[in-house]
């Protein structure tokens, strides 16, 4: 599908550069009070400022402290940020993040807009198969990563009223940078990472950087299942009235995707299957054959997993005018594609209870392929029903652009006039056979089907092409394009002490495409002349029959808020706020009618917030705590239920972020406490009242760094309270805290050598669970932090 696409980009885009005065601003605080509520930000909010005069709820997190906490991915690192529920078990990408109590009923980022560089990786942060995080990495090349909470972020950004979180690529403003080997000393993971930035001349620099990796990864899977590799690069040519940059991105990087994963509901691993260490994923099942998008007979790679293909390119530009006027102008545009690929329990029971459910009463099953093929399977032995979630990332490009016009009336007041725009493909086929797989963590095998008169019903471990046992759901194809139209206001004005903001957002926007469900047909897939019993039922896609998506969407979003400096070391501010989500992909199948049209209250979910803060620096502390209450509206689509969502939700809660310096020490930390429910339920009123899924009371991490001459030591915790596995709050994970350390000792002047050690503890932690109760069987599929990692990496810094 063609469309004509324009973009621009949105006041949340954080001018990383705003203007040059800012860098030398930046460079100037000493490290100790850029740490605190003196840091300036530019993230969301109307112009720079620092946190402590912000009336919006911003945090700041150089890659150094992001580092104490040792993450594995790039959402863990998402982990330390205030009010952020980050259930970072789906591996490199794919996880679910939260904010503040908003749901996540689904997957994804619904309410919360991940950036690089103020620009969004994605306009919608759910899209099934397609999450932000998937496309992005955390690397060396990034200088901090800025964060904002609340309803500011309403009229900062489309699609965002929860919150931003932003990556800040370094610039070369300082003739510097950094070679460093990680390798995992208890795991298969090999990454080189490398930086460098510097002046060409007086007014040019540059700045240039990536990595580069293979392994296994945390989990055994068989197989190098991690590997690939970034490139960023960026030219800024300063003027003497602002400055003009370019830069670029190319991301191509196979990681493997962690699901659900079978084990008993109190978190123990079943014998066979480490529910820390082990995944479905084996040597012995790296292919699976299936009709692509065009139904055409074709192989989809195991060993791809997450498999993001990004090349960005885009500049931004900004200069002081005459008569206080400035102008500001960001552009992007990105190809993007890929795949997802990762195998789903969708059920979990005996050897005899799933031969039977395929094969009749009598039906048992055989090993198909390993040491063990042609051997019969014990029927009482626990066996796996397998859904490949394989999934062609066609298109999932994007351009966005952002023009923005300010006027300063005094040192005081501004107003700014913006207009974003920006135009996301998605397009996506999803390709799902249904196959059964021994229970085993360790190359597990694939089962043949056997009826018990011997006839097979299987094909070396695939019993359909498709997945009956979920209604032959999830053959499909969509091919669809959201553009969306924002102009926006803001004002800034500041009376002495006190500071005002208010800032209003009109979003609109069109959606326009095509989308085809399942067609069942009989098909020689593995051209032996012979019609197995597999081949007499093939789901493809009904290319001949599709439906159409032409649906339009618009909303009004506005925030006010005042922050007042009761002295230069206290303040206190407050916040109202309305914002808006609109839906995309996830009302396909089923919310979209005949004519390609929406309802309204389908198209947008509808968030409103409001806020009171108090922020006070002492000689070595700092403190900014903040209560908060939601009310969200929400539609919603879940993959592997099939179920969709229409309700509202109520949240209040308190967050608290502190910083602490004694001596060599070097405390960080934060919590947020949530009190949410379910408000309103269209479809299953009988949950109202409920607690949302995987809504934990208090969720917190503390951070802890001791620095001596030759290094620096310390320790990270990371923590939640029970939570409810899904609404009908039946069954509830156990609370639990990851412990992670590490020891830094500087061999020379500029080389360095690192011992990092992820859940130091080994510490069980469920995240998520498909199951509502405890089965019979007391068996669950469930998503689990990761067993105990330690790695090692050598660094070296030049300047």
């Amino acid at each position: 599908m063609t469309t004509h696409k324009h973009a621009l980009y949105t006041l949340s885009a954080l001018a990383l550069a705003v203007s040059q005065n800012l860098h030398a601003e930046e460079q100037a605080q000493p490290e100790a009070k850029k740490s605190g509520l003196e840091t300036i930000v530019v993230t969301g909010v109307p112009r720079r400022t620092t946190i402590m005069a912000s009336s919006s709820s911003v945090s700041s997190v150089t890659l150094a402290e992001i580092e104490v906490s040792t993450p594995r991915s790039t959402a863990e690192a998402f982990r330390t940020i205030p009010g952020v529920r980050s259930e970072s078990t789906g591996g490199e990408g794919n996880a679910n993040i939260a904010v503040r109590g908003l749901p996540v009923a689904s997957g994804g980022a619904k309410f919360l807009q991940l950036q690089e560089d103020g620009l969004p990786v994605m306009q919608f942060g759910d899209i099934a198969f397609g999450n932000a995080d998937i496309f992005m990495r955390l690397d060396s090349t990034v200088q901090s990563v800025e964060s904002i909470r609340g309803g500011s972020a309403s009229t900062a950004a489309s699609d965002a009223p929860g919150g931003i979180i932003n990556f800040i690529s370094k610039t070369g403003e300082n003739e510097s940078g950094s070679v460093s080997t990680t390798v995992g000393l208890d795991y298969d993971s090999i990454r080189t990472d490398f930086e460098y930035g510097t002046y060409l001349n007086d007014s040019v620099r540059y700045h240039i950087g990536g990595f580069v990796r293979q392994g296994e990864g945390p989990r055994e899977t068989g197989y190098t299942s991690n590997k690939g590799g970034q490139i960023k690069a960026n030219l800024t040519k300063e003027f003497d009235a602002g400055y003009v940059r370019v830069y670029f991105k190319h991301l191509d990087d196979k990681s493997v995707g962690y699901l659900p994963m079978p084990m008993y509901s109190n978190g123990d691993s079943i014998p066979g299957f480490d529910s820390q260490s082990d995944t479905p994923h084996s040597a012995l099942f790296t292919q699976t054959l299936r009709l692509n998008g065009d139904n055409q007979i074709s192989t989809g790679d195991m060993t791809d997993g997450m498999n993001p293909v990004v090349t960005s390119v885009g500049f931004e530009a900004a200069f002081d005018l005459e008569n206080d006027w400035r102008i500001e102008n960001r552009f992007r545009t990105s190809s993007v594609s890929g795949n997802f690929i990762s195998l789903f329990p969708a059920e979990v029971a005996s050897a005899s209870s799933i031969a039977s459910s395929i094969a009749g009463d009598g039906a048992s099953l055989v090993y198909a392929n390993g040491g063990s093929a042609g051997e019969a399977y014990g029927d009482d032995d626990l066996a796996m029903r397998i859904h490949t979630f394989d999934v062609t990332l066609n298109d999932m490009g994007s351009i966005v652009n952002d023009l923005k016009l300010t006027k300063s009336f005094s040192d005081n007041t501004s107003v700014t006039f913006g207009y974003f725009a920006s135009s996301q493909s998605i397009d996506m086929s999803w390709l799902w056979n249904s196959y059964v797989m021994e229970l085993k963590g360790d190359n597990a095998a694939l089962l043949d089907v056997y009826a018990a008169n011997g006839d097979s019903y299987s094909d070396n471990g695939l019993y359909a092409y498709g997945t009956p046992y979920w209604g032959n759901c999830c053959q499909r194809n969509y091919d669809t394009e959201y553009e969306t139209r924002a102009p926006y206001i803001n004002l800034a004005t500041k009376f002495g002490d006190l500071s005002i903001d208010a800032s209003a957002r009109y979003d609109s926007g069109e959606a326009r495409g095509n989308y085809a469900g399942a067609v069942t047909s009989t098909i020689d897939m593995n051209g032996d002349g012979t019609i197995s019993i597999p081949e007499q039922s093939v789901v493809g896609i009904d290319n001949a029959n599709p439906s159409i998506v032409n649906y339009d969407w618009h909303y009004s979003s506005y925030s006010i808020g005042a922050n007042y400096q009761i002295d230069p070391s206290f303040a206190t501010f407050a916040r109202l706020s309305k914002g808006g989500r609109a839906n995309a992909d996830r009302l396909l199948f089923g919310k979209v009618e005949a004519d390609g049209s929406v309802a309204e209250a389908d198209a947008i979910d509808e968030v409103n917030q409001y806020e009171i803060g108090v922020k006070k620096r002492f000689d070595s502390l700092s403190v900014f705590a903040t209560a908060f209450y939601a009310e969200t509206e929400e539609q919603n689509f879940e993959a592997t239920s099939q179920k969709f969502f229409d309700r509202e939700y109520e949240a209040k809660g308190i967050e608290v972020e502190s910083t602490y310096y004694v001596g060599d020490w070097d405390f960080r930390g934060n919590f947020t406490w949530t009190d949410a429910e379910i408000a309103k339920d269209a479809l299953s009123p009988e949950l109202v009242g409920n607690t949302p899924r995987r809504q934990a009371d208090l969720i917190y991490s503390l951070m802890a760094t001791y620095n001596f001459d030759k290094g620096a030591a310390g320790l990270s915790f990371i923590g939640t309270t029970d939570a409810y596995a899904q609404d009908s709050n039946d069954l509830k994970f156990d609370g639990y805290t990851q412990v992670n350390g590490f020891v830094s000792y500087n061999l020379s002047e500029n080389l360095s050598l690192s011992l990092n050690v992820n859940n130091l503890f080994d510490t069980v932690g469920i995240t998520e669970a498909e199951e509502g109760s405890v089965p019979d069987n007391d068996i669950i599929r469930a998503r689990t932090i990761n067993g105990r990692t330690t790695s090692l990496t050598l660094k070296y810094s030049f300047y």
